[in-house]
């Protein structure tokens, strides 16, 4: 019993370590511009397309595909 739960938490440990220490599924942080290449897509806050992050309107924190998505 004791050596089963010994080589889960072994296991379990290798995995973690594997992801680089962190959950994919539970790391959901937005990336800073910065951190973002010329061609990552962003999703248009407006209309929900999908443009190049070089081609894109950013203003603040969100990202508009156009001049016509801008907020007033």
């Amino acid at each position: 019993m004791w050596l089963r739960l010994i080589l889960f938490g072994v296991i379990a440990v290798v995995v973690y370590r594997a992801f680089g220490g962190k959950v994919p599924i539970l790391d959901r942080e937005e990336k800073s511009n910065d951190e973002l290449s010329g061609d990552t897509l962003v999703e248009c806050a407006t209309c929900g397309t999908y443009v190049t992050i070089k081609e894109s309107i950013t203003i603040g924190s969100k990202h508009y595909c156009s001049k016509e998505c801008l907020p007033d």
